[in-house]
């Protein structure tokens, strides 16, 4: 059996990653294609406005660290230049914040437009009379600054997936779960069993992928933090690791973050933490969704995780907490579950 770790030279098409339904532009194609690449943004700004107070405050909300990673990642990488040098191939960039700073604006605020330059596009215009009302508006709306930039970036992906996807695993994950499930083109089939199936995209020196597993739902304990971690655990060990006894398990220097949702009115129980190899030394971040189908009555979760020792981690895993958004129920029956707490 091939195991998690043993990576082969890929290639990995170049492909125009579409909009979803924020961008009300997707299918125009008079757009040029956009620049740069994912969670980069650029920042319009004049060097008293990026070198002073809020240029700090962009800073701090924008390049803050992703929580539990292996080393600290910002959420954006920021690039920064004059308005004089916004033009060209600059105003063709993916992600683009505008300041502008005029006594003749009454108030700070913040205006969204999409694909002006190009397409995919946002562009963020961060409009106030003065620096400290600027700084003070960010200050205030950092949760909404990062919503935004994170969701376009997240609508993106989730586009991609539903138009560029592998049919064999469509077919595979519905027979087998009863769900939908728009896998990205790229992703391979390692291994399955009964009600359970490990996919992944190796690249030469990195490894994303996923494990999908289900069993019968009992109750509302079945969805407390001991009991994923514990079914995590179980499926985790199908895994094999580089040598010979060797399999994923949940690390355990770090206990699970674990916390309920609801979207869309589906119950979702998202445990994010570190996995690593028993019998061995390789290990990484991980985060899993667990829902209940009620088609199937089953407990059935998405465990995602990713391999990369030298290369940072952060994109990696954002794509791989979009997958989820390509899953649906066909067959079931509207959710009624409550999130349990915790043990």
């Amino acid at each position: 059996m091939k195991t998690i770790f043993k990576t082969f030279a890929a290639v990995v098409a170049a492909v125009t990653i579409c909009s979803c339904d924020a961008f009300k532009t997707a299918d125009n194609f008079d757009r040029p294609i956009s620049q740069g690449s994912p969670y980069e943004l650029i920042v319009v700004a004049e060097n008293n406005e990026w070198q002073g107070e809020l240029g700090d405050t962009l800073r701090a909300v924008l390049q803050a660290p992703v929580p539990v990673l292996n080393q600290t990642e910002p959420h954006f990488d920021l690039l920064r230049t004059l308005p004089s040098g916004f033009k060209n191939l600059v105003q063709r960039h993916r992600n683009i914040l505008d300041i502008d700073i005029n006594p003749a604006h009454e108030e700070a605020g913040l205006n969204v437009q999409y694909d002006r330059f190009s397409a995919p596009q946002v562009i963020l215009q961060l409009t106030a009379p003065n620096i400290k009302a600027a700084t003070a508006f960010v200050d205030a709306n950092r949760e909404m600054l990062m919503q935004v930039l994170e969701s376009t970036e997240r609508d993106r992906s989730i586009a991609y997936g539903k138009r560029y996807y592998e049919k064999g695993l469509l077919q595979l994950l519905h027979d087998k779960f009863g769900i939908t499930f728009n896998v990205p083109k790229g992703y391979v089939l390692r291994n399955q069993q009964d009600k359970f199936a490990w996919i992944s995209f190796e690249m030469p020196q990195s490894s994303m992928g996923f494990f999908i597993y289900s069993y019968p739902y009992t109750g509302p304990n079945d969805l407390t933090q001991p009991k994923l971690l514990a079914a995590r655990n179980k499926y985790a060990a199908l895994i094999p690791g580089p040598s010979d006894g060797s399999y994923m398990t949940t690390a355990e220097i770090y206990d699970p973050d674990y916390k309920a949702f609801r979207v869309e009115g589906r119950l979702w129980l998202e445990m994010r933490g570190f996995w690593d190899v028993a019998n061995d030394f390789m290990g990484g971040p991980f985060v899993s969704y667990t829902t209940v189908n009620t088609a199937t009555n089953e407990v059935i979760t998405l465990d995602c995780y990713v391999y990369s020792p030298k290369l940072p981690k952060r994109n990696y895993m954002r794509e791989l907490e979009h997958l989820r958004y390509l899953i649906s129920f066909p067959e079931e029956t509207p959710v009624a579950e409550t999130a349990p707490q915790a043990e």
